[in-house]
């Protein structure tokens, strides 16, 4: 299939897991007709430059993730919400070759469902950075330090939430604060929590 990235191929080869199973959900996304490109250091496929979905494998199970999956009708029940913050994406899970074959005419239609969304414009209503959460332990540190509020509040509003989900998610205060002490550099810089972890990947 000559439409295959050769990013994509240099990623898969070195997949230690999932390799066989990744192929397959290639080969059935590529016949939808869409682009394969490398974004987040997995395999995406696009439809005129809008992202529609992604291959990304974990170690209990590998999964085909649609961008904007809220918006899909989804009769087969099969669209799974990865955390309860995950606001508009979906993933269809798998576990083995034999599940993929299975519902390849399923995956197909749902693919080209999502492309329609794309087609027709539709767009995933977003909570605003202002309607999450922001833990007690992050909110005295910002009343405290005029420079990392000032910082914070600087940040784009996607950095500003990868945040506050972070500082968010665990139950204990001890550990929330550890994670807060431990970014308060990252964000003095105006970066992400990810930024320094893609920029070593480049």
């Amino acid at each position: 299939m000559n439409n295959k990235n050769p990013k994509v191929d240099a990623i898969l080869s070195k997949a230690k897991k999932w390799r066989e199973e990744f192929e397959k959900l290639r080969t059935i996304i590529l016949e939808c007709g869409l682009t394969e490109e490398l974004k987040w250091y997995q395999p995406c496929y696009t439809f005129q430059d809008r992202n529609i979905v992604l291959i990304h494998g974990f170690k209990e199970y590998f999964a085909l993730l649609f961008i904007k999956g809220v918006l899909l009708k989804d009769p087969h029940k099969l669209l799974i919400q990865q955390t309860e913050n995950v606001q508009a994406g979906r993933q269809i899970r798998f576990t083995s070759l034999r599940e993929i074959v299975k519902l390849e005419p399923v995956l197909k239609a749902y693919i080209r469902e999502a492309v329609e969304v794309e087609k027709n414009g539709l767009e995933v209503k977003m909570k605003k950075t202002t309607e999450f959460k922001v833990p007690e332990e992050f909110k005295n540190k910002l009343a405290r330090d005029p420079a990392l509020n000032t910082a914070f509040h600087a940040l784009t509003p996607g950095r500003q939430r990868g945040y506050l989900l972070y500082f968010s998610a665990p139950k204990q205060s001890k550990t929330r604060e550890a994670r807060i002490e431990k970014c308060m550099p990252q964000i003095l810089k105006g970066k992400g929590l990810m930024d320094d972890y893609i920029s070593k990947k480049k």
